[in-house]
This record gives structure tokens, C-alpha cells and sequence, in this order.
């Protein structure tokens, strides 16, 4: 067991930070969908709403760690995807990727211009401000919306790998990625 992917699998690294972050994601659309669906001031709401920052920022973080180490591990180490299915893989992955980055970047944004501030596990990222900076609010207008688009991409993500390449093609996609 290899600590880089190679072509016929993914190595420990890339499955532990995609496994972890599966389950982070899976706890980050619980804490928003429970948000939406049920009424202010529910216990049960505000507990998982409480860690929804947290996550959020611990998710940001990840994705830029194994983006880098993806990238490193890009050139003849990962298994790979030809063909149509491949290329509609590889959009698919890059549109995860770019909301992956782009939908936590904007509450970040946001938050640098609110009267709340931000901190992440105790240390303060950026200091409560005496008034909201509308225009650095704005940015996050579209947040909530892009979270719900990366989620429907995630479900696609896994039919794609349970349904396809699992049930379908018996490629064995799922196998390397599960380890």
C-alpha cells in the first residue's frame, strides 16, 4: 500500500482525504437542510447549525490540501478515465472542485465584512466590524443556492460510482477509490 496513487488506484492519502471529506460533506448538508426545514429556535437545528462555520471552513481547507496533492499525484499516478464517461468524469470533478473553492471563498468574503466577525477554532480570522460592509456581504448573495448545486453534483458523484461503474461496468472505479 502506497501512500501516491498509482494507475490502478488511488493511494492512502487521496482516499483518506476523500472518504473524510465525504463525511464532513454528508454532516455539512445535514446541518444546512435541517437549517432550512425546521422552524428558528429548534434544539435540534440549532446544534448542527452550530457547527455548520466550523465545518465549512475544516471542508475549505481540506479541498485545498488534496486539490495540491491531487495536482502532484496528476501526471501518469492516477487511475484513468478515457472516453466520453471519462471526459463527463473529468467536468463533473472540475465542477465540484470549482464549487468546492468558490462556495465556501464567498461566505469567507462575507464575513470579512460583518459585524460578527469570523473566528475558526478559537483564533480570530477577521475581527467583528462596527457595521456590515454591504458590498463584501453581497458576495455571499448566492452562497446557499451553490451549496445546494455542489450537493446535487455529490449525489451524481456517487450514483455515477455506485450505479456505473459499481452495478454496470464492474470496473473496479469503486474498488480503487474504497482501498
Amino acid at each position: 500500500m502506497t501512500i501516491t496513487d498509482t494507475p490502478d488506484r488511488y493511494g492512502t492519502l487521496s482516499r483518506i482525504l476523500h472518504w473524510g471529506m465525504a463525511i464532513l460533506f454528508a454532516a455539512q448538508f445535514l446541518s444546512a437542510a435541517l437549517h432550512w426545514a425546521l422552524p428558528r429556535d429548534h434544539p435540534v437545528r440549532d446544534f448542527f447549525w452550530s457547527y455548520h462555520y466550523a465545518l465549512g471552513t475544516t471542508l475549505f481547507l481540506l479541498v485545498l490540501i488534496r486539490g495540491v496533492w491531487g495536482l502532484a499525484n496528476i501526471r501518469r499516478r492516477r487511475p484513468v478515465h478515457s472516453g466520453l464517461i471519462g471526459r463527463a468524469a473529468a467536468a463533473g470533478h472540475l465542477a465540484m472542485y470549482v464549487l468546492m473553492v468558490v462556495v465556501p471563498t464567498v461566505r469567507l468574503v462575507a464575513a470579512s465584512g460583518d459585524k460578527r466577525g469570523f473566528s475558526y477554532l478559537g483564533l480570530q480570522i477577521f475581527p467583528p466590524r462596527e457595521a456590515d460592509v454591504a458590498w463584501l456581504k453581497s458576495v455571499a448573495e448566492w452562497h446557499g443556492e451553490m451549496g445546494w448545486i455542489l450537493a446535487l453534483l455529490v449525489l451524481g458523484h456517487i450514483a455515477m460510482a455506485i450505479g456505473w461503474h459499481h452495478l454496470i461496468k464492474r470496473d473496479e472505479t469503486l474498488r480503487r477509490m474504497a482501498g
